[in-house]
């Protein structure tokens, strides 16, 4: 089986869970590296923008009454997404650090996983 075959076989057979850790763990990863020093403009940018597409995309799914979170579980991830946004923004603008968009996605991650703090 060819390489192409088996990570779209993969990805048919993921769960759902583990398809939304992948994505936050790619994001997390990219936003890590932009944190790096000598992390070049272009490189937070374009690492800003996946993360924010991914949150988007989560908001999006969470505004959609099929979707089967409860509702202030909904809430939550569409304000966290207007948060990373904003983050974003200011981030940008070089007027705040990228750390804490790193942190959100981590606890995302934990949750994804079900590890719990404490």
């Amino acid at each position: 089986m060819s390489y192409e075959a088996y990570t779209k076989t993969q990805r048919v057979a993921e769960n759902p869970r583990d398809t939304e850790y992948r994505a936050f763990a790619a994001s997390t990863r990219g936003l890590i590296a932009a944190a790096a020093e000598g992390a070049d403009a272009k490189s937070v940018a374009e690492a800003l923008h996946v993360n924010r597409s991914l949150w988007e995309a989560l908001a999006s799914d969470c505004a959609n009454e099929q979707n089967q979170l409860p509702e202030d579980t909904r809430a939550r991830i569409i304000a966290l997404s207007r948060w990373v946004r904003e983050h974003s923004r200011r981030v940008l603008r070089r007027e705040e650090d990228v750390a804490p968009l790193i942190d959100v996605n981590r606890i995302m991650m934990d949750g994804l996983v079900g590890k719990t703090s404490g």
